[in-house]
C-alpha cells in the first residue's frame, strides 16, 4: 500500500480596484432598455467592480499574485510553474502573460504558460495543476493567476448584449501544492459544447473582420452575442443539464455524496437561475457568496466567492466546497475541494 498523492490549496489572493458602476449608471449606459431596478432584480447588479487607467489585466494578476503569495506565507521561488488564466484583453496582445507575472514577482524557478477557456480557467487551471503534480515529482508548487477586464468591451446601447453587463474587473490567485496538509481537491469534471463555438465573441479586431478606419469606434464594443438565438436555444436545452452533471461527476470522482456540499463558489449571474441553482442542490445563502456588488469578473469568480467564503467564516474546517463554472464556447465544470486538514486514506 503506497501514500497517495495529495493536492491542496495553500492560499488565495484577490486585488480589487477603486472604481464601482451602479446599477443607475449602467441603466443609465443603457440609454432607457433597462430601469436601475430591474438592473438590480434581474441582473443582479447592485454595483460592479471597473478598472482604474493602471489596472491592466496583467498588472491586476500580479497584484493577486503578490497577495496570494503574502497570505500564504510562500516565497516566490518555491514556485515551479505559473500557469495564468487572464484574459486575452491585456496590455499588450501576444505577450504571455503568465512570464510577465513570473517576472514581476520574482518567481526565478518557475516556468509559465497561458490557458483559456474564457470563464471555465480556472476550474480547468486546477485539474491541469493537480495533474501536472501527481504526474512530475519536480512539480511540487504551482501558481494560478490572473486577471480580468473585459467589460471594457460592452456596448450597454445594444440590448441583445445584457447577459455581458455584468462584467467587470479584477485580479485573482490560487497557490496550490503537492501533499499541501489542508484544503485538498478532489475530483473534477468539464464538459464542452463546440455547437457554440462561435455565438459570442469579439466580432472585430481579429483575421475575420480586421480592424479598419470605418469600424474603429465599434470594435472597442464589440463583445457581443454574435448569434444571439442559437446560443439561447442551445442553453435553454443543455446548460443546466451539463452543469448538474459536471457536478454530480466531481462528487462521484471525489468519493463523496453531493448532499455533503456545504458552500458553493459559483460564477455571478442572474438571480434566477441563482436561486434555482441553490434550491436544486439543497443550499440556501448561507451556503454560498452572491456578488451582487462585484459583477462578473470572468474566470476569477471562482477564487473571490471562495476569498469571501473565507472572510466571512461561510468555509470552515470540514466544509465541502464546489467551484462551478460555465464559459461562452461552451463549457461547464465544477471541482470538489474538501476545506480543512486533509483526511488519511491509502490507496494500493
Amino acid at each position: 500500500m503506497n501514500a497517495r498523492t495529495t493536492v491542496g490549496i495553500a492560499s488565495t489572493g484577490i486585488y480589487l480596484p477603486a472604481g464601482r458602476m451602479t446599477a443607475k449608471e449602467i441603466a443609465e449606459a443603457t440609454g432607457g432598455h433597462w430601469t436601475k431596478e430591474a438592473v438590480e432584480t434581474k441582473l443582479g447588479i447592485y454595483e460592479k467592480i471597473v478598472p482604474g487607467e493602471e489596472d491592466g489585466t496583467q498588472e491586476m494578476g500580479v497584484c493577486a499574485a503578490l497577495d496570494a503569495l503574502k497570505n500564504g506565507g510562500v516565497d516566490a521561488k518555491e514556485l515551479d510553474v505559473i500557469l495564468c488564466i487572464g484574459e486575452e484583453w491585456k496590455e499588450y496582445p501576444l505577450t504571455t502573460s503568465s512570464i510577465y507575472i513570473q517576472e514581476q514577482i520574482g518567481a526565478t524557478n518557475a516556468w509559465g504558460i497561458d490557458v483559456q477557456q474564457r470563464c471555465c480557467t480556472c476550474v480547468a487551471a486546477m485539474k491541469i495543476a493537480k495533474d501536472m503534480m501527481i504526474a512530475d515529482e519536480e512539480v511540487k508548487t504551482v501558481m494560478i493567476v490572473g486577471g480580468y477586464r473585459n467589460g471594457d468591451l460592452v456596448d450597454y446601447s445594444d440590448p441583445v448584449s445584457s447577459m455581458l453587463y455584468n462584467l467587470s474587473a479584477g485580479g485573482g490567485a490560487l497557490i496550490l501544492k503537492r501533499n499541501h496538509p489542508y484544503n485538498e481537491v478532489l475530483g473534477t469534471h468539464l464538459l464542452t459544447d463546440g455547437s457554440m463555438a462561435r455565438d459570442a465573441g469579439v466580432e472585430v479586431g481579429g483575421t475575420a473582420n480586421p480592424i479598419n478606419q470605418d469600424n474603429l469606434q465599434e470594435a472597442y464594443q464589440s463583445l457581443k452575442l454574435m448569434r444571439p438565438d442559437h446560443m439561447k436555444e442551445r442553453l435553454n436545452e443543455v446548460s443546466m443539464k451539463n452543469w448538474f452533471n459536471c457536478i454530480d461527476r466531481a462528487f462521484e470522482k471525489s468519493g463523496l455524496s453531493k448532499e455533503e456540499l456545504s458552500y458553493l463558489a459559483v460564477l455571478h449571474f442572474k438571480p434566477s437561475m441563482h436561486a434555482y441553482m441553490l434550491k436544486t442542490l439543497g443550499l440556501t445563502e448561507a451556503h454560498t457568496t452572491y456578488l451582487s456588488r462585484y459583477g462578473h469578473m470572468g474566470q476569477i469568480d471562482q477564487i473571490l466567492s471562495l476569498h469571501i467564503g473565507r472572510r466571512e467564516e461561510k468555509i470552515q474546517e470540514g466544509t465541502v466546497v464546489a467551484m462551478i463554472a460555465a464559459g461562452i464556447g461552451y463549457a461547464w465544470a465544477a471541482n470538489v475541494i474538501r476545506w480543512g486538514p486533509v483526511k488519511e486514506r491509502e490507496e494500493s
